[in-house]
């Protein structure tokens, strides 16, 4: 029996899957609203998720509910909801012995569950959920969908472990898409400085950073068997016809901080956030159609032409590598130092030596050339960050998260959680020292979101922000950030047909975290979903016609122990909506 989730639904729901492409573009439906729910304000409020009652299309008001699937600590078919486990596939314990669940509020390095998707196979339905742990589990199981209402709920006795240990196991997974073929495309975040680990490993192989070396626990603690370039990909998890997952790691997409790969309606292209400070914008252009393998990988450079509300921007792509998954592994498993990748001294009075090239990225200002004798296609592919700078392309973006694509105005959207550090004109000081200051704007730590260009071959052109936050004075409940307007905004969705972008946000500047739904073209904000207190909303992401039901998927991480989740994460939908 499914347990700690409370109704799983009825074990005869009948579902009948018709694959999708899951962001189906709406047809018909010209306008779409919500209705605006108030800031919480008492305990009661801020302590249970609250949501948008109605939702009016076309003029026709519906009701539509939030239900939680599933949450951490769950119970089913012989497997626990966020349990890590190591690199046989066995579960890693605490000291104590109990379970390491991934759920962000306990002893576990990490924030807990992120993002889960709907995959409509096999005539069934699945959801594929991923945690963001040092240790990063994934869990599959199938949906129930009734039939007459619509409403999903866990089947139980589905519940499985995806395995990650042919591919050195899971890492700090975080965003993530539905595919257009629908698989799952997930993320791996915060990769490790392997400069750092080389410098500083003892003959145990730990550094004394708390986050690489907790990942020493899936291989039963022994430090010696990691390297920093196991992780820093974008994983893939597909469906096979017998129901089991097929996992994958696209090397080939380069290895930096993951936050999402989103995939373009060519089914080649994918945009790719890399969360942090001084980090880039990638783009990777596979060779063929649903296949992620092999392809060429780009490097945004940013030419600012106006400081004004958040800057306006050209963009440039540089093409740093054509790559693909086999080759770049193979590299990955001979387990290399940062100093087989490159020769690297330091700058003297801010100015790197004849002959190494002057770089700020998140590793601050460094001094480097590729070491004779690599390919320099090996360094792209494992140092991509690094590696873009050297080749002229901006590394000053700071705490870049969420994407998604408007197909009926041709529009990217991508948030930045903070205009800061890197995006500040900062002249000599530590973020923009030894690099080339592409990006100079007026700070706001309450963050905006951008809008992209995209012509006819799915490529960006220019950025300009069109939503921003706003500081206030600290509030007596912690508030720093205007109530009415987004604070450190993370993962978007686009409902594809209308106006409607949904903006989650993962911030400490609101009381309570709100995922808004903001009109494109009047500017209209509308908070839609307040998480429990303690609570940042991860992942929201749309499924226009699962069956003829359309869904929004939202996950409640590491809520407060007095909350009503109890301090376990949480995944639910929004829904059912009928958008026709």
């Amino acid at each position: 029996m499914l347990s700690g989730c409370g109704d799983t639904g009825s074990d005869d729901s009948v579902t009948v899957a018709t694959a999708t492409n899951p962001q189906e573009t709406i047809s018909g439906t010209n306008t779409v609203s919500f209705t605006s729910i108030p800031t919480p304000t008492t305990d009661a409020q801020k302590l249970t998720l609250q949501h948008s009652e109605t939702v009016t299309i076309n003029g026709t008001v519906k009701p539509i509910d939030f239900s939680v699937i599933m949450a951490t600590d769950t119970a089913d078919n012989g497997e626990i909801f966020g349990q890590a486990k190591d690199q046989n596939d066995q579960p890693i314990t605490f000291a104590d012995g109990s379970p390491y669940i991934c759920n962000g509020t306990n002893d576990g390095v990490g924030s807990g569950l992120d993002f889960s998707s709907i995959l409509q196979k096999n005539g069934k339905l699945y959801m594929v959920s991923q945690f963001e742990c040092q240790i990063g589990a994934m869990y599959k199981f199938e949906l129930n969908q009734d039939t007459t209402t619509g409403a999903l709920s866990a089947k139980p006795g589905t519940l499985e472990f995806v395995s990650q240990k042919d591919e050195f196991g899971g890492f700090v997974h975080c965003a993530g898409q539905a595919t257009p073929w629908n698989s799952h495309l997930g993320s791996e975040e915060y990769e490790t400085d392997a400069r750092m680990v080389e410098e500083t490993a003892g003959a145990d192989g730990k550094t004394g950073d708390i986050y690489y070396d907790e990942t020493a626990k899936f291989f039963g603690g022994d430090a010696t068997k990691l390297s920093p370039y196991f992780y820093g990909w974008s994983p893939e998890v597909k469906i096979g016809a017998d129901g089991k997952a097929v996992y994958a790691k696209h090397y080939a997409m380069g290895r930096f901080s993951h936050e999402l790969s989103f995939v373009m309606p060519d089914k080649k292209t994918v945009y790719m956030s890399d969360d942090g400070t001084n980090v880039g914008l990638f783009m990777f252009k596979a060779d063929k159609e649903e296949d992620l393998s092999a392809g060429t990988l780009y490097a945004a450079k940013f030419i600012q032409t106006s400081t004004e509300n958040g800057g306006t921007f050209t963009v440039e792509w540089i093409e740093l590598a054509h790559l693909n998954d086999s080759a770049v592994r193979a590299e990955v498993t001979k387990m290399p130092k940062f100093s087989n990748l490159f020769d690297a001294v330091d700058p003297v009075d801010g100015v790197c030596a004849e002959g190494y090239t002057s770089v700020n990225t998140s590793w601050g200002h460094e001094c480097l050339k590729v070491k004779a004798g690599i390919s320099e296609s090996t360094v792209a592919a494992l140092e991509t960050r690094r590696y873009a700078a050297m080749k002229g392309a901006t590394t000053e973006l700071r705490k870049e998260e969420g994407i998604s694509y408007d197909p009926v105005r041709k529009k990217l959207y991508v948030a930045m959680s903070e205009i800061d550090k890197g995006m500040l004109d900062n002249g000599t000081g530590k973020y923009d020292i030894g690099g080339p200051n592409h990006i100079k704007l007026s700070k706001n730590v309450c963050g905006a979101v951008y809008e992209f260009s995209v012509n006819e071959s799915m490529i960006t052109t220019d950025m300009q922000a069109v939503v921003l936050g706003e500081t206030i004075e600290t509030d007596a409940n912690g508030n720093k950030c205007h109530l009415d307007k987004i604070s450190n905004p993370d993962n978007v969705t686009m409902l594809p047909g209308t106006d409607i972008l949904m903006i989650g946000e993962d911030t400490s500047s609101h009381e309570n975290n709100i995922i808004w739904a903001f009109n494109t073209q009047t500017k209209q904000l509308d908070r839609v979903i307040a998480t429990s207190r303690g609570a940042e909303t991860t992942s929201p992401f749309w499924y226009t016609n699962v069956n003829g039901w359309g869904y929004m998927t939202a996950v409640t991480q590491h809520p407060d122990a007095d909350a009503a989740e109890t301090g376990q994460s949480t995944v639910g939908v929004l829904g059912p909506i009928k958008f026709k």
